[in-house]
């Protein structure tokens, strides 16, 4: 019996703004390039799961009016469920729309309260103006990070969770304390589309570590040869750092 690890990709038809699929395709492409399968189950509306069931939680970005359905949906159930995969020290990966559901609240330019599922302590409020185009961001674990965003939503963190990292150039989470995403235990929440994976191996790599370490404590991941991911990468942080 090989190595396995099982992913829950919530809400796949509906969260899937610029391609943030191709995060599924990275994560499985990097396992099965080191021989180890992996297992997709899609947690659509309706369908509820159990978070003990997997090693990574994945939640895409989508359109502001998509969410109030989602929050209908997450109400019933998946919420409860996402708290626990959060508290339990799953490893989960959250983008843009699915990085502000983890939060308290977003509200919105014209002043409506939509309440989220308040398992990290931040909350997003909406603006006027976009953030919008190419940035790129430091993690504490110094991986730099390129991706795209796209938002009106500020978001800003409270005194329990962590930046995900330093923005090099961007607006990040709000444009004005200089940070991007949320950190807390193993949530990585980011407003990075592009999709993020493909062009940052070194990011999605740690994310699998991460997450077959829980399972696997002595496993070291071996490395691929990641010249055409290194090179979409690099170009792009070149271009944006001006190097």
């Amino acid at each position: 019996m090989g190595m396995m690890i099982k992913i829950a990709h919530l809400y796949p038809d509906m969260l899937n703004l610029y391609g943030d699929r191709g995060n599924i395709i990275a994560l499985t492409k990097r396992m099965e390039l080191r021989g180890i399968s992996t297992q997709v189950d899609r947690i659509t509306m309706g369908k509820s799961f159990n978070a003990d069931d997997y090693d990574i939680l994945f939640i895409g970005g989508g359109q502001d009016f998509e969410q109030d359905v989602l929050l209908e949906d997450l109400k019933k159930g998946k919420d409860k469920e996402i708290k626990r995969a959060v508290d339990s020290g799953k490893v989960m990966l959250a983008i843009c729309g699915g990085y502000q559901m983890l939060g308290k609240y977003y509200k919105t330019y014209d002043g409506k309260m939509l309440e989220y599922i308040g398992a990290l302590d931040f909350y997003t409020e909406g603006k006027e103006e976009r953030m919008i185009g190419n940035f790129a961001y430091k993690t504490k674990e110094g991986i730099e990070v390129v991706g795209f965003e796209n938002h009106s939503g500020k978001t800003y963190l409270g005194s329990g969770v962590s930046p995900l990292g330093k923005v090099l150039v961007g607006g990040g989470n709000n444009g004005e304390d200089g940070f991007e995403g949320v950190r807390y235990q193993n949530v990585f929440g980011t407003y990075s589309h592009g999709p993020v994976l493909p062009k940052n191996p070194a990011f999605c790599d740690h994310l699998l570590t991460t997450a077959l370490q829980q399972r696997y404590p002595a496993l070291e991941l071996q490395p691929l040869d990641d010249a055409a991911e290194l090179a979409a990468h690099n170009t792009m942080r070149d271009r944006l750092l001006k190097k």
